[in-house]
């Protein structure tokens, strides 16, 4: 049980006295302005049952979302130059996309939908519709149409409104009134950042599209049971077990649940459940790095895009009184875009306080312990060192305890690579064979020749932490048959970041490798090694002076080469003649 069943008891039509927030003198910002009058009178993109086959043929997702995407997205602009300009001709290209969405033969992104595994189909079975998060975008998507434009759709194309009503009540509302084995639900008590998308999007088609009052509270009752379940999940210190990434995507869409079930039910739900999660709203200034960098663990990159809804996490730190998160929010705030559907674009629009709101230079905390992720993040004034334990078991999880970064003035340049373009092996039986899921291309050991291992019970035991330091057991990550223990201090002195591993092996035959992956140009040498990164220099040293070998891996996939460039280094650190019981000493500093 979590902070909404605390906060709002029980759920009546009575309280449910408002739908959706105004929408009203829409200030469109030039560049989107732009992209809807290069479009107008062009063909729209239209998603093809071949592009759908793909996923279940040869596992390619992308082609066919992004078909839908710039669908939707076009809708979006439409709406709100209707809604600016007053010009028929928006309102029809609104119209025609509304449409178009309505006749889609399926809401649900392909990677998703059970069509394959429940009737044996390569293209959705529309008799039975799944409830993913490409099904609640939708039904979000055209509740928030309808709210913007009702009347006047009703005026110039009587009917329409009731098509959106039709079709999100039969691909949305209906299945998650009455088929509740849906995973997302965390019934089962894995509760991950399904939940709140998808909750928050059917609480918005609730509230519009539902004209019963007694099936809009019935169904608002549901989706908070729902976000209570999530709510609950969230650890106490506010850490995101998938990253700051996806932080966005689950931690920030339950915020605006909230935010929209306050107004709807007239204040009616207090602000203690956004005092309860206090520590979550931190959370995405807490792992800034600097500029576009932010720490990444599991499949979140580490310079995610830039055009998140700030304007969401600022209202959430004003709900809380979070001067350092609005700060943050404030930094990145820029034209709004609709890149996360037309809800998004059009409370950026509509937010006040958020367009006058004055700036101020955001103050990241010196140093920050996560216990319910074992993740330490320590700052100095150029240096930043991440740390992470925990277990291979997280959502979106990568073999990566024990696994360090370091940046230079808010660069990594020791990094987590983050995660290639999703495809059907990504979340299939094969994702460890995916190289940025390995142990060995994160700053772990291979420990006689076997990298860590996934599932929850491969874990990293906390020694101790300092302001600045951590101490781990890495040896669990492994196996017994390979490791009696793997120890991993790491620190971060002054201007100085120090590494010392320690270890006592099952004795074998095979290698032991320490590996360093790098975003920079390395120049080897003696016991030690140069990164020169875009920053500046990192000054390597590893004492004993054991042999180095260089490997490279060029890039090809625009997930990874967007952030990282055209390759990646990986210095591997041969220990083995150390022998099965050892040590070994790294300090890392700049170089001047």
């Amino acid at each position: 049980m979590g902070p909404l069943a605390a906060a709002w008891p029980a759920i009546t039509e009575q309280l449910l006295i408002r739908s959706l927030p105004p929408v009203d003198d829409l200030d469109i910002p030039a560049d989107l302005r732009e992209r809807a009058e290069a479009e107008r009178g062009k063909p729209w993109p239209v998603p093809l049952a071949s592009g759908y086959a793909r996923y279940f043929r040869d596992g390619d997702r992308v082609g066919y979302e992004t078909i839908v995407f710039e669908r939707a997205r076009r809708v979006s602009r439409a709406a709100v130059m209707a809604a600016a300009t007053g010009d028929d001709a928006w309102l029809d290209e609104a119209a025609d996309g509304a449409t178009l969405l309505c006749e889609q033969s399926s809401w649900c992104w392909p990677a998703h939908d059970d069509t394959y595994s429940r009737h044996g189909a390569v293209v959705p079975t529309v008799t039975d519709p799944y409830l993913d998060l490409g099904a609640g975008e939708m039904a979000g998507q055209l509740a928030w149409l309808d709210h913007l434009l009702g009347d006047r759709l009703d005026e110039r194309v009587p009917g329409l409104r009731a098509r959106i009503r039709h079709e999100v009540d039969r691909r949305v509302l209906t299945p998650f009134e009455t088929r509740r084995d849906w995973h997302w639900l965390g019934l089962d008590g894995h509760v991950h950042n399904w939940n709140p998308w998808i909750h928050g999007n059917v609480l918005v088609a609730a509230l519009r599209l539902v004209g019963d009052p007694a099936r809009r509270a019935s169904l608002t009752a549901l989706v908070v049971d729902g976000l209570d379940r999530y709510a609950a999940s969230l650890p106490a210190d506010g850490a995101i077990d998938e990253g700051y990434s996806y932080w966005w995507y689950g931690a920030g869409r339950l915020f605006e649940a909230l935010d929209l079930l306050t107004y709807a039910s007239g204040g009616a739900l207090s602000d203690a459940p956004f005092h309860a999660l206090r520590e979550v709203v931190a959370f995405p200034h807490r792992v800034h790095l600097g500029g576009d960098w932010y720490l990444n663990h599991a499949d979140g990159a580490a310079r995610p895009p830039r055009d998140q809804p700030w304007d969401a996490l600022h209202r959430a730190a004003r709900r809380v009184g979070d001067a350092d998160a609005a700060a943050h929010a404030l930094a990145h705030r820029a034209p709004a875009t609709e890149t996360h559907g037309l809800g998004y674009l059009l409370r950026a629009l509509t937010d006040r306080e958020w367009s006058q709101a004055i700036p101020r230079p955001p103050s990241p905390p010196r140093s920050i312990w996560f216990p319910s992720t074992q993740v330490l993040i320590a700052r100095s004034d150029r240096l930043t060192l991440a740390v992470k334990g925990g277990h291979n078991g997280e959502n979106h999880n990568h073999n990566d305890l024990g696994s360090f970064v370091v940046a230079l003035d808010g660069v990594p340049i020791l990094i987590d690579p983050g995660r290639p373009t999703y495809t059907a092996q990504t979340f299939g039986p094969r994702r460890y064979e995916i190289w940025t899921m390995q142990s060995a291309w994160h700053n772990t050991p291979t420990i006689r020749g076997e990298q860590q291992r996934p599932g929850p019970e491969f874990s990293a035991e906390k020694l101790s932490t300092g302001r600045a330091s951590i101490d781990l057991e890495l040896a669990p990550a492994y196996g017994k048959d390979v490791a009696r223990s793997w120890r991993r201090t790491a620190r971060l002195h002054h201007d100085m970041v120090v590494v010392h591993d320690e270890w006592d092996l099952v004795a074998g035959p095979e290698r032991t490798l320490l590996h360093l992956v790098v975003a920079g140009e390395v120049t080897l040498g003696e016991g030690g090694a140069s990164i020169a990164g875009p920053s500046g220099t990192l000054r390597l040293d590893w004492e004993p002076a054991v042999p180095c070998a260089l490997t490279v891996r060029e890039l090809d996939d625009p997930q990874l080469s967007d952030v990282w460039g055209k390759r990646l280094l990986r210095l591997d650190l041969d220990v083995t003649a150390l022998g099965p019981i050892a040590s070994l000493h790294l300090a890392i500093k700049e170089s001047p």
